[in-house]
């Protein structure tokens, strides 16, 4: 192990690397009894961590459950959702993700890490939080959409660049996989928010270096350094990393088949309540214990290699080489890799000069066990990412793609590991750039560049051929009304005014209000059109579009009038301010329920000019559907209004909005079209 660093942990240490796994070590004469009490304490307290992470999941936030980058990527897309980025999500997110890498399951904490820095900007976003009395008046210049959405991609991007230290992969993560509309001050402001991040970490670091953190901090910036090798590569290594990046793709695309069948799955059982979701929790929780504990005694010891870096076997937590109940000098393969943290067992296998470390057969059994238990563990109710599981299958194949291929091939095996990684994660997330900058930030080795660019655009083009992205199929399984950024080729055949779904609900110029009373209990649509008719103006003619929250404040005001006339609008001005109209808040807009009403005034009118967007984006009836909805993705819209061609008819056809995009909605209105295409 050539220069590297002795492995440490970047969290708490989790459960299972605490004493317990001392105790295994030290019962030679205990007998069979004595492992089974092992075994019940070590499953017993990942049992209790993982029901605790469950429970407050199941009850508090049921958003919380998964890695959350589904979630927050069609938030970007214009999805709001409540709950997703909520503050109650934001605490069980935090202490879920931290009560789930202890209980020992295969998951990682760097999905969760990126929701978690989404829901605290979208906290400062909405002006902090009334529920909770965590309130600042100057943050509420961010209340609208633009400036809201902003403010969660930087809060993705923090994320990325705390979880992984790599401040540019947050940015380009942000860039290729989070948000749908980029602009140039996206790009800085994101930078600068990962840069603030990268020093914060850096400072922390240092802090903790004189060992006030436990495990936390060693390791510096840089996680799994591999810097210390040097590749020189030739043309059959370059063939070698083609095999990798196509056993990648093929592994990647049926990692994702499974995935959403067991998803699928397990909706079923997650829907019969908190309770089934807890015992879904506990379930996976004893078949890992069962696992991680029962699957190294399958493994044969090893002799302590004589030039080892570090002391062998390891005593303590954190360390390459554990004993488990190997004769003194010696040190069991796959405990070294099941009883470790996560990232030190991605540390053993992107070592260096370690080509003997593991067995064939050890390799084999811990890819097959990460494989499994990280499909069957993503779904249950408690935070998880994918990015550990996936790099951990993804290097255990590598490294045994590089023992097989060492004779044809000079490479050292633990940078076989790396683009092993590489080619399961362009197989998994679909993610090219991105992952690149992270994997190199990570590992701190530009010479491997070249091949990790191509492995992972030859991972993602085989995965490709199968299905979608790992996240774009959870998306599409959570019924999330997710835009493409092109439309469907079906799309072309169709126009606008096909797809308008009825009956058109609008309102007058001057309004009765009982008639918009009505209009919002019966309907849960958030924009209306506003006509005017005689004797307004000369014929009917469209003003634009209302909100039904700009609707709910002015019809709180109680601004009525006894006949129906159109005012100067200066009322509007002196009996609201700016802010009341602003873009609320999550679960705070006002709701038609909590306003009461007289006969009298339900028999007034109330005038909605001066609240109506007179500029509402217009489609004519008879454009493509296909270049409206790119239109609508590219403008970022949620209603667009669909005009008549000819004169002598009504002002306005209908509104599309996002959901009369989606497949499911256009197959319903037209079910042998989705089958010819």
């Amino acid at each position: 192990m050539d220069g590297h660093p002795s492995p440490r942990s970047h969290h708490p240490p989790p459960e299972r690397d605490g004493s317990f796994n001392n105790d295994i070590e030290s019962m030679d004469g205990g007998g069979g009894g004595a492992y089974f009490t092992a075994f019940l304490a070590y499953a017993g307290c990942n049992l209790i961590l993982a029901a605790t992470a469950a429970a407050i999941c199941a009850y508090i936030a049921p958003a919380a459950a998964g890695s959350g980058i589904p979630e927050v990527k069609a938030y970007l897309n214009g999805v709001d959702a409540y709950s997703i980025l909520a503050p109650s999500t934001l605490f069980v997110k935090i202490f879920g993700s931290i009560l789930g890498v202890s209980a020992g399951f295969v998951l990682g904490k760097e999905g969760p890490m990126v929701h978690t820095g989404a829901c605290i900007a979208n906290l400062l976003g909405q002006g902090g939080s009334r529920k909770y009395h965590l309130t600042w008046n100057w943050l509420r210049y961010f209340k609208n959409d633009r400036d809201r959405r902003d403010l969660i991609t930087c809060g993705s991007a923090a994320g990325v660049a705390a979880a992984f230290r790599a401040p540019v992969g947050g940015v380009l993560f942000a860039l290729e996989e989070a948000a749908s509309w980029w602009r140039s001050a996206l790009l800085w402001r994101t930078f600068f928010t990962t840069a603030v991040v990268a020093v914060v970490l850096r400072a922390l670091i240092e802090f903790c270096r004189s060992g006030k953190c436990g495990l936390f901090g060693q390791g510096g910036l840089i996680m799994f350094d591999l810097s210390s090798t040097i590749p020189t590569y030739t043309a059959q290594d370059v063939v070698a990393i083609i095999v990798l990046g196509i056993i990648g793709g093929v592994f990647g695309g049926l990692f994702n088949f499974l995935l959403d069948r067991i998803l699928r799955a397990y909706s079923i059982i997650n829907e019969r309540g908190p309770p089934f979701k807890i015992l879904l929790t506990i379930t996976i929780s004893i078949i890992t214990s069962a696992c991680s504990y029962g699957l190294p005694w399958l493994a044969p010891c090893t002799p302590c290699p004589v030039d080892a870096p570090e002391e062998c076997p390891t005593i303590g937590r954190s360390g390459n080489f554990k004993n488990f109940q190997c004769p003194p000098g010696h040190y069991n393969g796959l405990a070294s890799l099941f009883f470790n943290t996560n990232d030190d067992a991605i540390r053993n296998l992107f070592s260096s000069g370690t080509e003997k470390e593991f067995h064939m057969s050890t390799l084999f059994v811990f890819f097959t066990a990460i494989y499994c238990l990280g499909l069957v563990t993503y779904g249950i109710a408690v935070p998880s990412g994918l990015f550990i599981p996936v790099i951990l299958a993804g290097a255990t194949y590598g490294r045994i793609v590089g023992t097989l291929l060492g004779p044809i091939s000079d490479l050292d095996p633990g940078l076989f590991a790396l683009l092993g990684a590489a080619s399961f994660l362009g197989g998994t997330m679909r993610m090219t750039v991105s992952v690149c900058v992270i994997l190199l930030e990570l590992t701190n080795d530009l010479h491997m560049l070249p091949l990790v660019m191509l492995v992972l655009l030859i991972s993602k083009t085989i995965a490709d051929s199968f299905n979608k992205g790992v996240y774009d199929q959870i998306v599409v399984m959570k019924g999330l009304p997710f835009m493409e950024a092109h439309a469907e080729p079906f799309m072309r055949h169709l126009v606008a005014g096909d797809v308008v779904s009825g009956p058109l609900i609008s309102f007058s110029g001057v309004e009765k209000v009982g008639n918009i009373v009505h209009a919002l209990r019966i309907t849960g649509h958030n924009g209306f059109p506003v006509v005017d008719e005689p004797p307004v103006s000369e014929a009917p003619e469209l003003v634009g579009l209302v909100l039904r929250s700009h609707l709910l404040v002015l019809l709180k005001g109680k601004n009525f009038m006894k006949e129906k006339v159109k005012t100067s609008g200066s009322f509007v001005l002196r009996r609201f301010g700016a802010f009341e109209f602003a873009k609320p808040g999550s679960g705070k807009g006002l709701k038609i329920e909590d306003l009461d009403f007289t006969d009298d005034e339900l028999e007034m009118y109330v005038d909605l000019h001066p609240i109506t967007n007179t500029s509402p984006y217009t489609v004519v009836e008879t454009m493509s559907l296909a270049k409206a909805a790119v239109l609508f993705r590219a403008l970022g819209l949620r209603h667009l209004l669909v005009v008549p061609k000819t004169p002598g008819r009504p002002p306005i056809v209908g509104i599309l909005t996002r959901h009369d995009f989606m497949h499911e909605h256009i197959h319903g209105l037209f079910p042998n079209l989705g089958k010819s295409h």
